[in-house]
């Protein structure tokens, strides 16, 4: 299983993105089935139908936007599918809504509505929060691959803790849950984030954002990398440089060592996957124990289902994204996105005037900067 993920790791961001929608739709079957069986006792025709039409519309507007968003250069936008794309997928939505109305039953009302609300729910909780796994993999697969072998360090040395050194339980909702497990996780997933950060960003295939669909790890994918994965060198105090010297009889020098800014934002997701994650599984377990399973699936023999491996991970990748977003994400108009807002939003004289205006900028601050040199004046002035 694990080769399998890198291999579809190395063939690229498009099946990468593949990966997690078959992974969210499971999920999403997964956590609806819970609400057909009573559907099918109180013969609610349809009722299957709506739950995969709403999630066809939901991934309908989502991806677009995503597309729309990250790949406006390819000339996709100009599509009138891409120009009225929000119109559209209200359109898409609306259908589903007046077909839900149609097919209201008496006496089934507060079911029918129950489940309604389900499904929004489950809508909003995997496929919502599961597009910001798609758009940290366009902003380059380190955000994708990062947060989620954080939560799966986490998972793994919390039970081998849990398992060794258990003693106190942590919550009601999970009672093999214990404060050991929990800190041994908190640990050993800081660690991890700081090693395995360090490494995965020497590879430039981890760190570049996506420009199309087409690239894979042999397709030598390269751009101007990010100052977040830049090494610098980090000088050691003195006192620790004369310790070490001193312990290891002179044999050892250590004055400075080379640390990525990368690894200290990583730390920092470290501690969101080992403390905050947790909460979507135990989330996860109090809405097994509300609806009395044991389990949401059984694709993973052993394991239980999809949902049950997932469920801190939809949490963990949006915080992930909001992170990069607002702390990492590099500001400023990028040359598409300024020929998107002139070809999309000024016509064919306006596009001559500014382009009128741009040569003359341009050759005035080119002039030599001297005794009567004519100063630099802002378009339009």
């Amino acid at each position: 299983m694990i080769g399998s993920f890198w291999l579809i790791l190395l063939m690229g961001h498009a099946w990468v993105v593949a990966l997690v929608t078959v992974i969210h739709t499971l999920v999403y079957r997964e956590v609806i089935s819970i609400a057909w069986v009573p559907s099918k006792v109180k013969r609610m025709p349809w009722f299957r139908t709506m739950t995969w039409y709403f999630l066809l519309s939901t991934n309908y507007y989502l991806y677009g936007q995503t597309v729309i968003q990250y790949f406006k250069q390819n000339g996709f936008v100009d599509s009138p599918l891409a120009t009225h794309h929000s119109f559209v997928s209200f359109i898409l939505y609306v259908l589903g809504f007046v077909f839900f109305v149609f097919n209201l039953q008496k006496d089934h009302y507060k079911f029918q509505f129950s489940q309604f609300a389900w499904t929004h729910m489950t809508l909003l909780l995997v496929v919502v929060q599961s597009q910001f796994i798609v758009k940290n993999i366009f902003e380059g697969l380190v955000w994708f691959l990062v947060p989620v072998s954080l939560v799966i360090c986490n998972d793994i040395t919390a039970y081998v803790a849990g398992f060794f050194f258990g003693k106190t339980p942590l919550i009601q909702l999970s009672p093999k849950k214990t404060w050991e497990g929990f800190l041994g996780g908190f640990v050993a997933t800081v660690v991890f984030g700081f090693v395995f950060g360090g490494w995965i960003i020497r590879e430039k295939y981890m760190i570049c954002p996506v420009s199309n669909l087409r690239t894979s790890y042999w397709s030598n994918l390269d751009c101007e990398p990010n100052p977040v994965f830049r090494f610098v060198d980090v000088a050691v105090p003195q006192q620790v440089t004369s310790l070490v010297f001193t312990v290891t009889a002179g044999m050892v020098q250590f004055v400075k060592f080379k640390v990525a800014p990368f690894q200290l934002h990583a730390v920092i997701m470290a501690l969101f996957a080992s403390i905050i994650a947790p909460f979507g599984g135990f989330f996860a377990s109090g809405a097994k124990r509300a609806f009395k399973i044991k389990d949401f699936g059984d694709y993973i023999p052993g394991h239980g289902g999809i949902t049950d491996r997932m469920d801190c991970q939809f949490l963990m990748s949006f915080f992930a994204f909001l992170y990069y977003q607002s702390f990492i994400a590099a500001r400023g108009l990028t040359v598409p996105e300024a020929m998107d807002l002139i070809v999309t939003g000024l016509n064919s004289s306006d596009q001559m005037e500014l382009l009128r205006q741009l040569q003359s900028y341009i050759s005035i601050n080119q002039q030599p900067q001297g005794v009567g040199a004519v100063p630099a004046v802002p378009l339009g002035v």
